[in-house]
């Protein structure tokens, strides 16, 4: 007996995704993308967008998750996120552009989510007078990134079973969900 029902035939249009990703999240892909995307805009019927990535960059990831915001509050669109393989780090900020019910995961795909990276060192170098302004900057910079990572989360969940002291909690250490865990979740509709 199979143990992976087919739920693809309850999804048609998941079939041949109008927008198909893959690779890092970066220039070249948010190119990609807003090639893509334009080809697509003027179809009818819901714009299926797939991803397989390893993770990247998560402003380039929230830029085209607002790319997708706008499209659906400005034309109504039914937009579906269809994750394959893996969608990690900056793969999962952009599938949080998605409402839980228009998220879906291929069988054996996994999420991992994790709080933003920083690698910077601090030159203090100069007067003394400017190394408190130069401390504070960084300060500021890693605070704002903070906000930014919490409203990532709180994307991710909503909608979800999970509470956003859960993913806070587990995306320290690098939370891999597999594709059944996310949906039992409620973090995507289906897996297919």
């Amino acid at each position: 007996m199979d143990q992976h029902p087919n739920n693809a035939v309850n999804y048609p249009a998941l079939a041949v995704p109008q927008i198909q990703l893959h690779g890092p999240v970066d220039d070249a892909m948010y190119a990609t993308f807003k090639q893509q995307l334009a080809a697509a805009s003027a179809g009818e019927g819901p714009l299926v967008v797939s991803i397989t990535t390893l993770g990247g960059d998560p402003e380039m990831a929230r830029a085209m998750g607002d790319s997708i915001r706008l499209l659906r509050d400005y034309t109504g669109r039914e937009t579906l996120f269809l994750g394959k393989v893996a969608v990690y780090s900056a793969g999962a900020t952009f599938m949080s552009a998605f409402p839980v019910d228009k998220r879906f995961l291929t069988r054996n795909t996994r999420l991992m989510l994790h709080e933003r990276q920083m690698n910077a060192a601090v030159d203090l170098k100069g007067p003394l007078t400017t190394l408190p302004a130069v401390l504070k900057a960084k300060l500021h910079e890693i605070e704002h990134s903070i906000v930014i990572q919490e409203e990532g989360f709180r994307a991710i969940v909503a909608g979800s079973r999970v509470d956003f002291e859960t993913i806070r909690e587990k995306a320290v250490a690098n939370w891999y969900i597999d594709a059944e865990e996310a949906r039992d979740l409620g973090l995507v509709l289906d897996v297919i």
